[in-house]
This record gives structure tokens, sequence and C-alpha cells, in this order.
């Protein structure tokens, strides 16, 4: 990472709100790029989460490119295959991803804040403002602002919106008002890490009512995610779990119910997207989970925010215009994004399927639809 001195686009800095992947990643490219700016989140800390991502292999290669492939490397645990099961352990289909993606870009696993940890490494602490939540911007076409809580007034030359999927730049800059805007896909789904039961690869169960996945993060360890898929009068409480469990596999039930034996390490949180026709306007844009939000049908937010942020900050550190900047950034990033959400609405369409119907078709549209996904997104941003 270049450290020479910032050379400003304007006489305010870029101010990213949220210092999660998206932000983190913009704050590195923008040192890269020597554009001034500062960041501000509304935890008291760098968020942590204690949870565990999917970094498909073109994460991998965004984050070769902020420098971090070595990291990487040595904390994210490798994931060489996939497999999707039926909720009775017979196997549907599986996918090779070491062949397919090769051992430059394999998958892995990483728990989260060890993600934060390495994105933050580098970047100065006096460029991050942490417990400083927004309360409103001000918009001007050539010197926002952005209004916190303490009432601090910060002028920025763009404000960048990387909070997430309830983000509040994107409620202040566009309400309601555009495209689907922020949807509720499904009430209940939850998050937890357990003992691995020795699971050795990217797997999920589907049944009737239910989705789980299991992925190690380490041979030990296991990160988890379930979703309720059907309306559940109790499917917000870990109760509908333990009801729901009773289909799958012993290595799952157990899992399930070590889980939910700890309700402090279990998180909750319904299932949403965000759909928007556009993401920037005048000097505040949207990126990540802020802008596009998805299903995690393939485990592309992560790898999605950071390459938002990588072609975001060099285009702002190669601009003399920043509204024309944010045009090119769109542009450049539409089709990308639009492919990775038509190919979740494909495969969640399958998933609703009468589990008859869908276990007969998933072994010959499961390994077709992966290839039609991943493939473009092997080619660098």
């Amino acid at each position: 990472m270049r450290n020479g001195n910032l050379v400003p686009l304007h006489k305010e800095p870029v101010v990213i709100v949220g210092g999660g992947v998206a932000g983190l990643a913009l704050a590195r490219t923008l040192m890269d790029g020597a554009v001034p700016f500062v960041l501000i989140e509304r935890r008291q800390m760098p968020a942590d989460g204690g949870l565990a991502l999917n970094l498909p292999g073109n994460a991998i290669q965004a984050l070769a490119a902020l420098g971090l492939r070595e990291q990487i490397e040595a904390i994210g645990h490798p994931l060489r295959r996939r497999e999707y099961r039926t909720a009775r352990d017979k196997l549907l289909f599986e996918v090779d991803e070491d062949a397919f993606w090769g051992p430059a870009l394999r998958p892995r696993s990483i728990r989260r804040s060890a993600l934060v940890a390495a994105l933050t490494e580098g970047v100065s602490r006096d460029l991050l403002r942490y417990d400083a939540d927004v309360r409103s911007l001000e918009f001007h076409p050539t010197q926002p602002k952005v209004r916190l809580q303490d009432g601090t007034m910060l002028g920025a030359s763009l404000i960048v919106g990387a909070d997430g999927v309830r983000s509040t730049v994107r409620r202040e800059l566009f309400g309601r008002r555009t495209g689907r805007g922020h949807a509720l896909l499904a009430d209940a789904s939850w998050r937890f890490m357990a003992p691995n039961p020795g699971i050795d690869c990217w797997t999920v169960w589907a049944g009737a009512d239910c989705m789980i996945l299991l992925m190690p993060v380490a041979d030990d360890e296991v990160y988890g995610w379930a979703a309720i898929t059907t309306p559940n009068p109790i499917s917000k409480s870990p109760c509908a779990l333990l009801e729901l469990r009773s289909e799958f596999p012993r290595r799952v039930r157990d899992t399930i119910l070590h889980a939910v034996s700890r309700p402090d390490g279990l998180y909750h949180s319904p299932l949403e997207e965000v759909r928007l026709d556009h993401w920037h306007n005048q000097r505040v844009v949207l990126i990540g989970d802020a802008a596009h939000a998805t299903a995690p049908v393939w485990a592309e937010g992560v790898a999605l925010a950071l390459e938002d942020a990588i072609v975001l900050g060099r285009t702002l550190s190669k601009a003399s215009d920043i509204p024309a900047a944010l045009v090119e950034f769109e542009a450049r990033r539409r089709s990308r994004v639009a492919h990775v959400q038509a190919k979740t609405d494909a495969m969640s369409k399958a998933a609703k399927l009468p589990p008859f119907v869908r276990n007969m078709l998933l072994p010959f549209l499961g390994p077709k639809n992966y290839r039609q996904t991943y493939g473009p997104l092997k080619e660098p941003v």
C-alpha cells in the first residue's frame, strides 16, 4: 500500500459511512490512490460479530488486489468442494471448487473478525472514527455534509454509504422511492458457530420447510446458517429450529441442538435484499449491501462489496469530476451485480419447488447453474 502524500480531489475528504468490509476495502483503495478520506463507524470498535464468511474465488481475487493474498491464505480455511444434499442426507450434486477456480483463487472460509482486522491493517487510525453515528445528510452539488448524532458536521467531497442492508445513507438518499428498494425475503434465519461434526466442505441440506448450511472454518469448528423457508408462527424463535431439525441427519441435528442450547451465540436476523434503480445521486453513492444486498445463495455479498470498493476507489483516484466518476463506477458495476442477482433469483426459485421436483432437477441444474454463475466472475474487475 502506498503511503505517500494524499492529493485531494477537492477541499474536503471522501466520507465513508460504515466500517465493515466494503468501507474498509474502499479506505485501503483510496490510500493506494492518494485520495483523502475519513471513515466513520457507529460502533465503538471495529465490527466483529465473531462469525464467519465464505470467500468464493472472485473474493480471493479482490483481496489479492488489495494486497492481502498472503494474509488470507494464512488465516482462511480452504474450501475445496461444495455439496448440496436433501434433508435425508442424499447427495444431489457436488462441485469440485479446486478444479473450477484453481489454486490461486481457491475459495476459503474466514472469521469475519479476522477479515476486518486484515482490512484494517495499515489504515491510519487517525482516519477511522468509531462511535460516530449518522443522524442525517445535507445534500449539496459540490460539498455535501454528514451530520452525526452528537451534532458534529463533516464536510465531504463525496459521501459513500457502505453501511449495510439497513443503510442510513440509502434512506437519506432515496427513501423508498427507487426500484424495489429494501425487501424482506424471510422472517427467520440464524447464524452460529459450533464444533465441527465431521464436515469437510461447504455443505447445504434442504428440507421441506428449512435449509441448513454448515461450513468448516477450522478442522474442529463450523459456521452454521439456518433459514425457515415457509411461514411459521414461531419462526423468530429458536424453538422453530428444534422442531424442524428432526428431518435432518444426526450430525446436523446435534449441531443445531448445540447452537440452540447456547442462545448467546445464536444470531437471529431476517433475510433481506436491496434492489435499486440507481446507486448514486450528485455526490452521494452506495456500495456493497447498502446498494445491492442479495440472498446468500451464491455467497457473493462480500465479494461484490470488495469489488465495488476497488472499482470506486480506482475510479476516484483518476477522476477530475466526481459526478462523472460516479456515473462511470455504476456503469462498470451494474452488469456484474445484475448477473449475480439474476442467478440468485433463479436458484432461489428452484429451491422453492416442491421437494420431490427440486430433488429431481438439482442434480442436472445445480452444476450448470454453478458454472454459469461463477464463470463470468473469474474475470477481474
